[in-house]
């Protein structure tokens, strides 16, 4: 018996089939094999053609098929997992009206804080935890805005994950933690935020049924399965964002566990049992996959867009042409904490929630001719977005998370040990890594959506920590660099008000 899960990235759409009965991953791959094209029409704005992500799923639905030898009518439950807030519209039969507009963009920020500033604080914060913000909500608004022509056509809008979900079984629904990415969760009537749905002028039958996170949400279509080479019939019994889906993978589901990514963008996402916020909005907060009515489960996150892409735009402009990361990685550990006075703010990546959605860009400071050379600027690149973690994980604190323990996968910037090791000894707490993934993740909230799994901990049972990361014995070169960073952020912040 197996399990399929797929994660539906920015960069690439990857695929995982899993043994339900060892929890092993018998074969996994992703496409495109190099970052998938991202259109920025406009400074501030990203887009991705939903068609690619059809394209990639069904490349690396064929690959992990091929590698594993598994018959397709021994998978049991398909799982999805995708890049969060991103807005893809469609007519009455059910094509795309545009381009799916994602994450990373940042054109609904004004109309989240007209429309934050319009219903009040006292409103937003306690039903939706959350200003309206940058999210997919606001994304919408600004389409009714600015594009009615294609707003007035629209049948259905949907996240990423419910639209591969769709394709693949022709069922239209999402669940509550897709809807409090959209920011359109009413946490105070468990139900879907009407109020906000009213004041941006949206019809509610727009919007997909709610359904459970773990439930069935179609079964593969006839001509779904057979273009991607399964069986007719396969439930699709799990979805959710890729950040509750990571922090799933690394089976952090009770308050106090924490997860952590870092890749394009980077995320520590913590889970907290009362339902608070930050008065100011600074750090996200979402229905966790495992939240109820009956159960409080918040997923409190801090979101830092200028993250492995900020690695990548060094890797690609300062570091020596052709080099590996692991190759800058040793550049960078020629060089001090600290990187000698060297500092970077990685905010270069669209609007930052962290800094109340503003747009600061990224900025090097500090770099003396004499003595500094590409080696500084790698290191502290990685260690300003590590500060930048920090910076959203103090505001977690402040609102009742308590992180000692950090649960991560071993990829992406935590192959690096310049990385885990800041992070472990700037925060103090200790770096368990995990070697998973969110497609695997995904195929496992599959077999508890299916009832394979009487619970996530029969689920996630052969999970195993692979490495450890103490923080340091002497973390004051840690923190004074942090506090350098801090007070070039406040300077920064401070010229652009």
């Amino acid at each position: 018996m197996f399990l399929l899960g797929y994660d539906i990235g920015s960069s690439s759409v990857k695929a995982a089939i899993v043994d339900a009965a060892s929890g092993k991953c018998v074969a996994s791959d992703f496409f495109p094999k190099s970052e998938a094209p991202i259109k920025a029409l406009k400074e501030g704005w990203a887009e991705q053609s939903p068609a690619n992500w059809w394209e990639y799923l069904t490349q690396a639905t064929h690959a992990v098929l091929k590698e594993s030898g598994v018959n397709p009518a021994d998978i049991k439950a398909i799982g999805i997992s995708y890049q969060m807030h991103g807005l893809v519209a469609i007519d009455k039969n059910l094509n795309v009206l545009r381009d799916a507009i994602i994450w990373c963009d940042s054109r609904g920020v004004p109309y989240g804080d007209k429309a934050f500033k319009e219903l009040g604080a006292d409103i937003c914060l306690p039903r939706l935890l959350n200003s309206p913000g940058n999210f997919t909500a606001a994304k919408l608004r600004w389409l009714k805005e600015e594009e009615p022509e294609v707003f007035e056509k629209i049948y259905k809008v949907m996240l990423p994950g419910d639209y591969v979900a769709m394709l693949l079984t022709g069922e239209i629904c999402t669940n509550p933690e897709g809807l409090s990415e959209y920011m359109l969760w009413d946490f105070k009537e468990n139900a879907p935020a009407r109020f906000l749905m009213d004041h941006y002028g949206f019809d509610p039958s727009i919007f997909p049924d709610v359904k459970p996170t773990f439930s069935e949400q179609g079964r593969l279509t006839a001509s779904a399965a057979a273009h991607l080479g399964l069986a007719p019939g396969t439930p699709v019994t799990y979805r959710a964002g890729d950040q509750p889906n990571n922090a799933l993978s690394l089976n952090v589901f009770n308050p106090g566990e924490v997860a952590s990514t870092a890749g394009t963008s980077g995320v520590v996402y913590g889970i907290n049992g009362t339902v608070d916020y930050d008065p100011r909005s600074r750090v996200n907060n979402f229905a966790h996959v495992n939240h109820s009515g009956q159960q409080t489960r918040i997923g409190v996150m801090t979101c830092i867009n200028g993250t492995g892409i900020l690695n990548t735009w060094v890797k690609r402009n300062v570091a020596p042409e052709g080099i590996s990361y692991a190759d800058m990685n040793a550049l960078a550990a020629k060089v001090p904490v600290g990187s000698q006075g060297v500092t970077i703010l990685p905010f270069g990546n669209g609007a930052e929630r962290v800094l109340e959605n503003r747009q600061i860009g990224c900025c090097i400071n500090g770099v003396n001719f004499n003595i500094h050379n590409r080696c500084h600027i790698i290191r502290a690149a990685q260690e300003g977005i590590v500060f930048s973690f920090m910076y959203g994980m103090e505001i977690m604190e402040s609102i009742g998370m308590d992180i000692k323990r950090i649960h991560a996968g071993n990829a992406n910037m935590f192959l690096s040990p310049i990385f885990r090791d800041t992070l472990a000894s700037v925060s103090g707490a200790t770096i368990d890594l995990v070697d998973t993934d969110g497609a695997a993740g995904a195929a496992k909230g599959a077999g508890i959506g299916a009832g394979i799994y009487k619970d996530p901990a029969e689920a996630f049972s052969s999970l195993k920590v692979i490495d450890v990361i103490e923080p340091a014995s002497d973390r004051r070169p840690y923190l004074e660099a942090y506090a350098r960073w801090k007070h070039e952020l406040a300077l920064k912040i401070e010229s652009v008000e």
